[in-house]
């Protein structure tokens, strides 16, 4: 089954420093929901993605290859396929993406076009299906990278001030051979305290893409309030009955 997918989310960095993040494959890939990567070499990428339904349980192994990156208008082309490790079901896609000024200051709106191939169990899903549950995945996905963007900017504005108060300290050290002394000495506790503190949190990488949350809860809000319509009318219906006999 092949379909057209259109998807976008912001990423809270301007698009310069949002082309160099999206581009570190091996640190953005645990945002995304049941994606790992086992091994970077150039532009190809190899890695799998895990899928859970319930109690059926998938995974793919496959590649991806950067097609094209132009850094002047920031877009990305990129060409991926794999196949089930336990079935006969395959998926491919190419996916090109294009990095704009977001609508605020500091911001960038990344526009994702995927023209997506798969047989197998997911094919099942459905036309229908397959756009909300990818909007939902990067949704997901751009979630979990601004979580790690800005841990990344509270841990590098918490190095700053203790590597100027080094540097500081270091001068400080050169005015004299017993001054040298102390100051080293006192330099050495906010690099211990350096040393102690815990590194940023990382982001909480999901061992499987919960389809079922993607897919089955989409299906029951629909359901639900054409179940309950239903009930009313019949509802209406039975009393309307009772008056007339």
């Amino acid at each position: 089954m092949a379909i057209e997918l259109d998807n976008s989310f912001t990423v809270p960095v301007p698009p310069e420093q949002a082309w160099d993040v999206l581009l570190d494959v091996e640190r953005i890939a645990p945002c995304m929901p049941g994606a790992s990567v086992t091994s970077v070499e150039g532009d190809e990428i190899e890695g799998q993605v895990k899928v859970k339904l319930g109690p059926l349980s998938l995974t793919y192994k496959g590649t991806a290859k950067f097609t094209d990156k132009d850094q002047a208008s920031h877009t990305i082309s990129i060409e991926a396929t794999g196949k089930e490790t336990r079935g006969s079901g395959t998926a491919s896609a190419t996916v090109q993406a294009h990095l704009t000024p977001g609508e605020s200051a500091g911001q960038t709106l990344v526009s994702i076009h995927t023209s997506l191939n798969v047989t197998g169990k997911p094919a099942q899903f459905g036309r229908s299906l397959l756009p909300e549950v990818s909007g939902k995945l990067i949704q997901q996905f751009a979630t979990n990278l601004e979580a790690m963007i800005n841990a990344d900017t509270a841990a590098e504005g918490t190095a700053a001030p203790e590597a100027a108060a080094d540097a500081g300290n270091d001068q400080a050290g050169a005015n004299g051979d017993e001054a040298g002394g102390v100051q080293e000495l006192a330099g050495s506790a906010p690099t211990s305290a350096a040393a102690a503190r815990p590194a940023a949190p990382a982001v909480k990488q999901e061992e499987s893409l919960n389809a079922f949350k993607f897919v089955v809860v989409p299906i029951l809000k629909r359901l639900i309030p054409v179940a309950a319509a239903g009930a009313a009318i019949a509802v209406i219906f039975s009393r309307l009955r009772r008056k007339k006999s």
